[in-house]
């Protein structure tokens, strides 16, 4: 077997495709990224220039011998060299090694390379404890194609942060990327925005090391505030489909990026609150929408069917902020109220929302009549430049004291105790890894009094 270390695959720009509408340096080999994971199957994304075709090795980690090499790929340049592989027939709740095979060529990392598959704990034992690292608003600068003076993005070292936490997962939860003006007009200056980002050196760590979950919001769909009726979506759902090895994107009769994970008891429902989005500030009529129906009724039919412990749905904008004047579901009142009447009448039980957007992170509570009342997560942003609230925001009721953090940070969600019991500890980190605050939700209390 020819083994070819990874370091030997850094290449300068100028010997590559261009990863970037600025020519910045990139490595060969970006990547890889576990995405989602099953309890037999796990899909795996890697990106690779300047060869024919791609294969991966992978091995239990503890049983070496038991190396399986994947047919290889072709690599096809007209998708940026961007590979997704399906691995199957592994065996649940287990770690696996693996590295990747270029041209015949087995490439070391200079780290081990795994990833995981989800046990089988039904029936079985209570459902084991795990950790989700969240964040959104990820800007990366590019100084020719960026607004004149100081860097909008910095505190890259926070990916590395990330990792050394050692998430089972992490969910992006919107702008994961930034379109500038110069990018967001034609689907090239769209593809080339995934390059540069993807190909960023200080974010390789936190893609080859956990598995990877993601929605968009404005600034990775199209412009600033971009709605239904941005032209080129469809260009941006086909790059975030090749960027992003999410379970499903949307449905045959319906398009878009929602989607539905479980991670032991707890399942995550991804919103796309851009594709069938009215404008903000259309008049408030009984049919303006940020989802749509066709993602509402996927959605209700999703939370009646899940037996999950704890019901995560996320979001890129806010959900339950009644004083901003930022975007939101508040400037949708009509769909959102007919949701929260269903929620009620239904009496789903164990729900969290998460969003992003806002640049700042704060926990909030929305209390509702005759129902538990409703906590929203919001995480932003990752190196985006930080935002104060306002003070009708501040001091808004609901808001919990002490959780409103406007620097660069990253949250964490840990779920643990016995299946009767379970809990979701939310920890907030500064750039650096520095603990913030932290909050602890008990499922037992996300209950409808009977």
């Amino acid at each position: 077997m020819v083994i070819v270390h990874l370091r030997n695959f850094m290449l300068i720009a100028c010997l590559l495709a261009p990863v970037a509408a600025s020519h910045a340096a990139g490595p060969y080999i970006i990547g890889p990224m576990p995405g989602h994971s099953a309890m037999r199957a796990v899909a795996l994304w890697i990106q690779v220039r300047d060869a024919q075709q791609v294969a991966i090795e992978y091995w239990p980690e503890q049983q070496p011998s038991q190396t399986i090499r994947t047919p290889p790929q072709p690599i096809i340049p007209a998708h940026d060299g961007v590979l997704q592989f399906a691995i199957g027939a592994l065996e649940p709740g287990t770690r696996y090694r693996y590295r990747v095979v270029v041209d015949g060529q087995s490439v070391e990392p200079r780290e081990p390379l795994h990833f995981s598959t989800q046990p089988l704990w039904q029936w079985r034992s209570d459902p084991p404890p795990f950790s989700a690292a969240i964040g959104s608003c990820a800007f990366i600068n590019d100084k020719p194609y960026d607004r004149p003076g100081r860097g909008y993005g910095g505190d890259y070292q926070i990916f590395d942060a990330i990792a050394d936490q050692k998430p089972d997962l992490m969910l992006w939860l919107g702008d994961t990327l930034y379109l500038r003006e110069a990018d967001a007009d034609s689907a090239w200056g769209i593809a080339a925005r995934h390059r540069q980002v993807r190909a960023f050196p200080p974010l390789q760590r936190l893609l080859r090391t956990t598995h990877h979950y993601a929605i968009w919001d404005d600034h990775d769909y199209g412009p600033n505030n971009a709605n239904a009726s941005y032209v080129l979506k469809p260009a941006s759902l086909e790059l975030f489909k090749r960027y992003w090895p999410n379970p499903s994107f949307g449905l045959p009769e319906a398009p878009g990026i929602f989607t539905r994970f479980a991670w032991h008891d707890v399942e995550f429902f991804l919103l796309d609150d851009r594709w069938y989005r009215n404008s903000d500030r259309a008049p408030d009529t009984p049919d303006k929408v940020m989802l749509g129906a066709a993602q509402l009724a996927w959605l209700k039919d999703a939370l009646l069917s899940s037996p999950a412990t704890f019901k995560v749905i996320a979001n890129g904008s806010q959900l339950f902020n009644d004083v901003s004047r930022a975007e939101g579901w508040q400037h949708f009142p009509a769909e959102r109220q007919a949701f929260l009447d269903w929620l009620r009448d239904a009496r789903i039980e164990g729900l969290v929302f998460l969003s992003g957007d806002r640049h700042r992170t704060e926990l909030a509570r929305s209390e509702r009549p005759g129902a538990y009342p409703l906590y929203e997560l919001t995480c932003s942003p990752l190196t985006a430049r930080g935002w104060a609230a306002r003070d009708a925001e501040i001091d808004r009721p609901g808001l919990i004291p002490g959780t409103h953090v406007d620097q660069r940070n990253f949250c964490r969600l840990d779920f643990d105790g016995p299946l009767r019991d379970r809990r979701m500890t939310i920890r907030v980190f500064d750039a650096n890894g520095k603990a913030l605050w932290e909050n602890t939700l008990h499922a037992n209390t996300l209950r409808t009094p009977r």
